[in-house]
């Protein structure tokens, strides 16, 4: 890992994301975590002032040591427990399956390698009647934006940390074997190529869905 992915880009994300549009969704949706709650890519722990008291437990799944580093310095702040698990949510979680309330997903799903096996995990440790709560940005609706979005992925992924800005997230959810029971999508403020947004919530169908 290089220097820019190591120290210079946990820094710009954790900028990135601090601003009105992802703060306002962010109060809008983190709160309806309950129980024992898994957070995908908690990255510099910007949800976790908004979790309410019926949070039990965080564990947070990133791979970047330094966002973890900024995640811990915001936990202290917090009167809820947080866990870090650092490594890539495709790969197999040291967590029990049917062991968690809620999976909160934030503006992560576009980075992880592959999407595909990380919802799988995140299925197998949800509770049957757990939920998923994501805000994700991906693919527009835009036939000219979503061509943009197609030849500007593989210049973007080495810049942005891996990110997909082409990834349809409500199919791959159900895909994965969800059923999305709220999604509202909308073009937040800044470049549509980027910020096309996906809010929602799901919960597993206990079968494997095709699209």
């Amino acid at each position: 890992m290089g220097f820019y992915a190591k120290y210079v880009l946990p820094r710009v994300i954790d900028l990135a994301m601090r601003n009105e549009e992802t703060t306002r969704l962010r109060a809008a949706w983190i709160p309806l975590a309950r129980g024992e709650v898994l957070e995908i890519g908690i990255g510099s722990g910007l949800n976790l002032p908004f979790y309410s008291s019926d949070v039990h437990r965080v564990y947070g799944v990133d791979p970047s040591l330094e966002l973890q580093r900024m995640a811990r310095k915001r936990a202290m702040a917090e009167p809820i427990e947080v866990e870090f698990l650092s490594q890539s949510a495709d790969e197999q979680l040291p967590l029990s399956d049917a062991s968690f309330d809620t999976v909160v997903m934030t503006w992560t799903l576009c980075s992880i390698p592959n999407a595909p096996k990380a919802l799988q995990e995140i299925k197998r440790v949800l509770k049957a009647n757990g939920r998923l709560i994501f805000l994700e940005h991906g693919r527009a609706p835009d036939p000219g934006v979503a061509a943009w979005q197609e030849r500007i992925t593989p210049l973007w992924k080495p810049i942005g940390g891996g990110c997909h800005l082409n990834r349809k997230i409500d199919d791959l959810i159900v895909a994965a074997g969800f059923r999305i029971t709220e999604l509202k999508t909308c073009y937040l403020p800044g470049p549509r190529l980027m910020t096309y947004t996906y809010q929602g919530l799901a919960e597993t169908t206990g079968t494997d869905a095709a699209i």
